[in-house]
């Protein structure tokens, strides 16, 4: 079962380092705060309670979206969210982890 873990998450990794070579938008759903105090180079702050006021504005970028925010819970909302809209998304986890898959 372990092994199922780390390859469902390795191949999530791989993926997810493609993703911004291929057009994905980073989108940090921190609060502003939390974001000015650091964030992912190039990242965008969208905080999770504005994001269902964006979703339209997101579609109709036509790309893939990679959430994070700072454990990973308030990006894995997100990513859900964002699925249930019909966008394609991801969740990254913990802004600082991205540094290490990108």
């Amino acid at each position: 079962m372990l092994n199922f873990f780390k390859k469902l998450f390795k191949n999530l990794s791989s993926e997810i380092k493609e993703l911004p070579e291929e057009g994905a938008i980073i989108i940090d759903v921190r609060t502003p705060f939390e974001f000015k105090s650091g964030h992912f180079p190039g990242s965008k702050n969208i905080p999770l309670d504005l994001l269902p006021g964006k979703i339209d504005e997101l579609k109709k970028l036509n790309k893939t979206i990679i959430t994070v925010c700072r454990s990973g819970a308030r990006s894995s909302s997100a990513k859900d969210m964002l699925l249930k809209a019909g966008i394609n998304a991801y969740d990254a986890g913990a802004w600082t982890n991205l540094k290490h898959q990108v």
